[in-house]
């Protein structure tokens, strides 16, 4: 039997042990969620040298590449963000593209940015994103990248509160997003969005 022959039912059977024993059992059950995560590879989007480690329940860290989140998050995240077929959703990706690509069928649009990127956008006088999300835990979040949200738009995000990491969301309401954390969750941290550390004087 070929390699090719073997790898596609693998795969398969892996993606439908991670629905079943570990989105399932913590609570995700939304269809549009498992039927997104069922269809998207994950080993598609790691290097041929991580593919073996796509289904485990933790971040798999690529050095400065970024990461692939746990499926967890990914499911936790598509829960909270709940996203409609006329959303204008902007993604911070965390280095692979697995976002995305989650959200692509679901949504009007799909634009993604990396954390340096958004970390440097200028603040606009009108946003027009109906729906951010963010590919990892910020300690805090740019004016530049809150103000792409138009009125009413939604944000959900890892947040790093107290050195612990949780799922977090927020609406734009009268020019404002506030991030409320949702449950405490592993989430790899995005540093480009770390809040500057002031001087300390021993």
């Amino acid at each position: 039997m070929s390699t090719m022959t073997m790898t596609l039912p693998d795969s398969a059977i892996a993606r439908r042990a991670m629905i079943d024993s570990q989105l399932r059992t913590s609570g995700v059950n939304e269809e549009y969620v498992l039927a997104r995560m069922l269809a998207v590879p994950r080993e598609d989007f790691l290097p041929a040298d991580k593919a073996a480690l796509a289904y485990i329940d933790r971040a798999i860290t690529l050095g400065d590449q970024g990461h692939l989140a746990a499926p967890l998050f990914y499911g936790k995240l598509l829960s909270e963000a709940a996203p409609a077929a006329d959303d204008r959703v902007l993604v911070i990706d965390g280095g692979t593209g697995y976002l995305a690509a989650l959200l692509r069928p679901l949504v009007a649009s799909v634009e993604s940015l990396s954390p340096a990127e958004a970390k440097a956008l200028k603040p606009v006088a009108e946003g027009n994103v109906s729906l951010i999300v963010i590919d990892g835990a910020i300690e805090a979040l740019p004016d530049g990248l809150a103000a792409q949200l138009a009125d009413d738009g939604r944000i959900v995000s890892g947040l790093v509160l107290r050195q612990v990491t949780r799922l977090a969301s927020g609406r734009k309401v009268a020019g404002q997003v506030n991030l409320v954390a949702v449950e405490d969750l592993g989430i790899p941290v995005l540093h480009a969005f770390d809040t500057p550390r002031g001087w300390s004087f021993a």
